[in-house]
């Protein structure tokens, strides 16, 4: 016997709800962000990168982490399409990637900066 969805408190509301649920290759790119996003470092790199392009040794360098363990990093932002290299000479630079992925990080990274503590008057 299968079981019964009981009648809607809402029905318009229920509705519009079932009409803003996420496709189900949506909900699998929003688990990979965020799985990303639960790694303090991973948006500590984020937060290095809005602005400016670095080598890995440089973001170590920030983090206070070794450049291993830091390229370790970098290779999970890589994988989800946050960040991309740029090579020049021997040297590979990291940059936040311009995609969709990369875009949503920095809309919460933004929303991050509101969490910080203003000035006090």
């Amino acid at each position: 016997m299968e079981p019964t969805t009981p009648e809607a408190i809402d029905p318009a509301a229920v509705a519009t709800a079932e009409r803003t649920k996420l496709s189900p290759l949506s909900e699998r790119r929003m688990r990979r962000i965020l799985d990303v996003l639960c790694d303090a470092t991973r948006l500590k790199i984020v937060r290095a990168l809005r602005d400016n392009q670095l080598a890995a040794s440089d973001l170590a360098r920030i983090l206070g982490r070794s450049r291993s363990a830091t390229s370790q990093h970098l290779r999970v932002l890589r994988e989800a399409d946050i960040v991309q290299p740029s090579r020049n000479g021997n040297v590979v630079r990291y940059r936040l990637a311009t995609d969709l992925n990369a875009e949503i990080l920095r809309d919460i990274d933004a929303a991050f900066d509101k969490l910080e503590p203003g000035p006090t008057n």
